[in-house]
């Protein structure tokens, strides 16, 4: 599979784009948003859920949108406002308008004491109120008097919307992919998510054959999640052998892990398989500590095998949720190694068959030109690794197990199996329970 398709300038360029749409669970920010995805992914079907659909033991909420928000001061200054920062929002206000005094002001405002030169990112969904955030730092400058609060927005009977991308292969069973498209302005929280998916579809996209099919949802942070799987579980169920959810992949702090319910998928394998060897100091976390639409794909019932790679995880890094997690935080780099991980999960999903090995004893593999025929002590690695290849293929261990008894990448162990392949020296099967093929 072909890795350099793109530039990682595009993908950040993508998320600046991506970045000052003001988005929540429901509304035009997600909708343009989504237009913006299509764009590159001609694709991608929009669906509309109606308000009041119920969705397991939910129900869809009332549709949001703001046009503008802003507070004054005593002395006419704007202070806060939603075209500078649309943090500034509590996300599904009210709407509202007129003068208050600065106590009850206070009784709608979020800050972050923690963190005192961020504007926190504060939502109130599923209860109607209105309210406003703002760093700890400029509220502690309020003084007495009347501020006039004018918040234009709208919350009435709507839909939920969100987006899929099929991609069928040779075989109904599919890798699923999930990220959320539900926040306004944050980088790694929020949009390095989509842009990384966005991307990775485009790329097996274009490739000449796929052994599995893929399935790509722009979903709703929770709420999308749940009315995805109200209308998909089954199929779902039956066919997905691996899943990911996207999320907080924008930085280069680190990488992170969250494994799946079950933590012994073949998506959790795969995962730390291909972190070992990206990043071998990454941080493993458990599904207690989850947090994202994991707890919905792995919620029992439902229980597909859905696990995280992340750079620093949500929840972890101190630009949180704030107006701190900015285009600065995530990298081009750092978008496009999480893109390289993910493209290694998909090759090595892609090849995760069951190897044997043709012959009894080791097989020549110097009248094929695979080995030194002068004997000097040095030898080829690849040549070595072949051998070691040859002498676990027994047909009982897949791909993956394979690279971790040889302690090889999956990313090298592949072209040195395909070697095999070519010159006979090793048969494939599917499942173990197949023919050799």
């Amino acid at each position: 599979m072909n890795y350099n398709f793109t530039t990682n300038e595009e993908m950040h360029a993508f998320a600046t784009r991506l970045f000052p749409i003001c988005r929540s669970i429901t509304g035009e920010g997600v909708r343009y948003t989504l237009g913006q995805i299509k764009e590159k992914l001609p694709n991608l079907q929009l669906f509309e859920v109606p308000t009041g659909t119920k969705v397991f033991d939910w129900e869809i909420p009332k549709e949001w949108n703001l046009s503008r928000a802003y507070v004054k001061d005593p002395d006419g200054k704007v202070i806060l406002d939603t075209d500078v920062n649309n943090l500034h929002i509590l996300n599904y206000s009210i709407p509202y308008k007129g003068m208050v005094d600065l106590e009850t002001l206070k009784d709608h405002l979020f800050t972050l004491e923690k963190y005192p030169d961020a504007i926190p990112y504060v939502t109130s969904y599923y209860k109607e109120r209105w309210g406003f955030c703002m760093s700890f730092s400029d509220y502690q400058t309020l003084k007495p008097g009347n501020y006039e609060v004018n918040i234009e927005s709208r919350l009435e009977k709507g839909s939920l919307t969100y987006a899929e991308l099929y991609l069928p292969g040779e075989t109904e069973e599919e890798i699923f992919f999930s990220t959320y498209i539900c926040h306004p302005s944050m980088a790694n929280n929020e949009l390095s998510g989509p842009v990384l998916v966005t991307y990775l579809a485009q790329w097996l996209s274009q490739q000449a054959s796929r052994r599995y099919s893929y399935r790509f949802v722009f979903v709703p942070e929770t709420i999308g999640a749940i009315t995805y799987l109200s209308k998909n579980y089954e199929k779902l169920k039956q066919n997905v052998i691996a899943g990911f959810n996207v999320t907080c992949v924008g930085d280069e702090r680190t990488y992170s892990f969250l494994p799946s319910r079950k933590g012994d998928t073949i998506s959790d394998k795969a995962i730390q398989h291909v972190l070992k060897h990206v990043f071998p100091d990454y941080k493993t976390y458990s599904f207690l500590q989850r947090g994202s639409d994991e707890r919905q794909y792995c919620h029992p019932g439902i229980d597909l095998p859905v696990a995280t790679l992340m750079r620093s995880k949500y929840g972890e890094y101190p630009e949180y949720h704030t107006s701190k997690d900015d285009l600065s935080l995530i990298t081009q780099k750092g978008l496009a190694d999480s893109l390289q991980a993910y493209m290694y999960l998909v090759e090595l999903l892609e090849n995760n068959y069951y190897y044997h090995s043709t012959h009894l004893c080791e097989p020549q593999l110097g009248k094929r030109g695979l080995y030194p025929t002068l004997s000097n002590n040095v030898y080829p690695i690849d040549s070595l690794r072949m051998i070691d290849i040859l002498a676990y293929a027994d047909g009982n261990v897949d791909l993956l197990t394979l690279a971790e008894l040889t302690k090889i990448p999956s990313w090298e162990i592949i072209p040195l199996v395909n070697t095999l392949l070519k010159h006979n020296l090793l048969t494939k099967l599917d499942k173990l329970t197949d023919r050799e093929s």
